[in-house]
C-alpha cells in the first residue's frame, strides 16, 4: 500500500481553512542558494498562498556573518506582524546552526527546532508521524519501531517523543546493522541514504515512513527502495510521501502559535 501523502496534506490544509485565519505573516530566511531548499520554500509558499496567509522569503548571501543571520531573526522576533519564522535548513557549512536556531523565538519557531519550543508545539517530523499512523488506524503500544538515523531534524526528535510509547523503539545510527530492522512493524527512516531499506529485510504488513532524500542521475530518491515485492508493505513513497505533509504541518503549527489550534 503506497501511503498517500499528497492526500493527508490536502486534508490537514482543507481543514485549515475553516478555522479563523491569523492576521500575520510566515516568514522564511534561506541562507546562500540550494536547489532542493529553493523547492521546499516554493511548496511552502504556495499553500501560503491557498490560505490566505503572507509569506515573506528573506535570501541572504552565504557570504554573511552568523552575527548578520542572528540580527535578522532579532527583528523577525521583534515584529509584531510577524507570526510565525521557518529557518530553512540546512545552513551552508562554515555556520554553527545551533547560535542561529537558538536566536528564534519559541513564539515563532515553527519548526520547533528547541526544547523550549517543543514545550509549545511538536516538531513537525512528529506531527507528520501522528497524522500517518491515523490515517492507517494503527495503534502503536503493541508495535516495534525502529528509527533509522539520529539527525537532528528527524531521528533525535522523534526517539525523544516515542520514548516508552512503543512496545520497543529500536535507535539506529550509521554504524547499526540494517538488519536491526527486520523485527520491527515500523521503520522511520531519514538518512539520505538512496534505497538503504529493501523489502526482502521488512517483516509482513510492516510500515515505511521516509524522511530520507538524495538526488540519483538527477531523481528524487528516498531511503526506502520501491521494488521488490511491495504487496505487503505499506510505505511512504518519494517524491509525495512525507514532504507534502510536512508542509501541511508548518500551517498546523503556525495557527497554533497564533492562537488558533488546528
Amino acid at each position: 500500500m503506497i501511503i498517500n501523502g499528497k492526500k493527508i496534506a490536502e486534508d490537514i490544509v482543507f481543514k485549515l481553512q475553516f478555522l479563523e485565519k491569523p492576521q500575520k505573516s510566515l516568514a522564511a530566511i534561506l541562507v546562500g542558494k540550494n536547489s532542493q531548499s529553493e523547492s521546499f520554500l516554493k511548496q511552502k509558499e504556495k499553500i501560503a498562498n491557498q490560505l490566505g496567509i503572507k509569506f515573506i522569503l528573506l535570501r541572504l548571501s552565504e557570504e554573511i556573518s552568523e552575527f548578520e543571520i542572528i540580527k535578522e531573526l532579532e527583528k523577525l522576533n521583534k515584529d509584531d506582524s510577524v507570526g510565525g519564522i521557518i529557518l530553512q535548513l540546512p545552513l551552508p557549512e562554515k555556520f554553527k546552526k545551533e547560535n542561529i536556531i537558538s536566536s528564534i523565538s519559541p513564539l515563532k519557531d515553527i519548526d520547533a527546532l528547541t526544547e523550549e519550543s517543543r514545550k509549545i508545539i511538536n516538531p513537525l517530523v512528529v506531527e507528520v508521524v501522528n497524522d500517518i499512523l491515523a490515517y492507517l488506524n494503527i495503534s502503536i503500544t503493541d508495535r516495534v519501531l525502529a528509527v533509522v538515523g539520529r539527525g537532528f531534524l528527524i531521528g533525535a526528535p522523534l526517539l525523544d517523543f516515542f520514548k516508552n510509547k512503543f512496545l520497543k523503539m529500536i535507535a539506529m545510527n550509521s554504524k547499526s546493522d540494517i538488519n536491526l530492522i527486520k523485527d520491527a512493524d515500523i521503520i522511520i527512516s531519514g538518512t539520505g541514504k538512496a534505497g538503504l531499506i529493501k523489502t526482502d529485510i521488512l517483516k509482513n504488513n510492516a510500515v515505511v515512513i521516509d524522511f530520507g532524500y538524495s538526488l540519483v542521475n538527477g531523481k528524487l530518491k528516498g531511503d526506502f527502495l520501491e521494488d521488490g515485492d511491495l504487496k505487503n508493505i505499506s510505505y511512504t513513497p518519494t517524491p509525495g510521501g512525507t514532504g507534502p505533509i510536512l508542509v501541511a504541518e508548518i500551517y498546523k503549527n503556525f495557527y497554533k502559535l497564533n492562537k488558533n489550534p488546528a
